[in-house]
């Protein structure tokens, strides 16, 4: 394992020439590209990164302390933020990154700033261990609340992955029912993923397990991510040749509804995994 200085603020972690992700700890913690035995896995729109003004589209951003859009109807820790971002503030600034020797993998730590003091009143220290395998990346993380109060949080991350066309996609380990976003309705998730070539936004309760496989470039992508990160989020934007399959412990406006908030206690942690997993078929 080696960590490779970086380019453009890209770094590179390598476990050997066919198996690596290059991350970016300025610009949100974000790993850009993972390759895993010569395939891109992930789908990033590189030009689009370049640009500061315009947020990123791809590789696997972080969410934290919410997940979807917030409420500005609805006062916030009894504020009302007219600019606080979508997903929370995590994927938009800075982090530190340490190389962990001892489990041999990539460390993404945030810490509260000035800045997250404006929309979220809480000290904290956000963890993130990403470990590589031959096939597979895994994603272990801490969330600590350094306050002397609960702390209400949401967590997720936001994987775009690479497909070959929307005509070769088939899922598995999908649920009976799940939530229209675009519309807020429940609706039957076998006949929305049919349509994921005009694009859905779909929000399901999946046991903590659910897969694609692409039959185009012959592989199956398995994203494991049990309670309490078990919701899983489908979104597709075409014309774009890329889905997003991400784990979230929240619904939107949990923080504001209540609905599955997360409270970490005063000088307390809480832990959770996700895994993404690649084989062939």
């Amino acid at each position: 394992m080696e960590l490779l200085d970086k380019d453009q603020n890209i770094y590179i972690f390598r476990k050997d020439s066919k198996n690596f992700f290059h991350f970016c700890p300025d610009r949100g913690g974000i790993i850009t590209n993972w390759t895993s035995d010569s395939e891109n896995i992930l789908y990033f729109d590189h030009d689009r990164f370049l640009d500061n003004n315009l947020s990123i589209r791809g590789g696997i951003p972080i969410l934290f302390p919410i997940c979807g859009q917030l409420d500005q109807k609805m006062p916030f820790f009894g504020k009302y933020y007219k600019q606080f971002n979508q997903h929370g503030f995590a994927r938009d600034i800075k982090w530190n990154c340490e190389f962990n020797r001892c489990k041999e993998c990539v460390s993404l730590i945030l810490r509260e700033t000035n800045l997250t003091k404006n929309f979220f009143p809480f000290k904290f220290i956000l963890k993130i261990d990403v470990i590589l395998k031959l096939s597979s990346l895994n994603f272990e993380i801490t969330i600590e609340n350094k306050s002397s109060e609960f702390m209400p949080i949401s967590f997720g991350l936001h994987p775009y992955f690479n497909i070959s066309e929307f005509r070769n996609i088939t899922f598995q380990n999908f649920p009976i029912i799940c939530q229209n976003q675009k519309k807020n309705i429940i609706v039957k998730t076998e006949t929305c993923l049919e349509q994921i070539h005009n694009g859905v936004d779909l929000l399901m309760y999946t046991h903590g397990k659910i897969s694609f496989e692409d039959k185009g470039f012959s592989r199956k992508i398995t994203l494991i991510h049990p309670s309490p990160i078990d919701i899983g989020v489908i979104w597709t934007n075409p014309p774009r040749k890329m889905l997003c399959m991400e784990p979230w412990t929240s619904p939107r406006n949990s923080l504001q509804e209540g609905i599955r908030k997360i409270l970490v206690p005063p000088h307390d942690e809480i832990e959770l995994f996700a895994s993404i997993t690649k084989e062939s078929i």
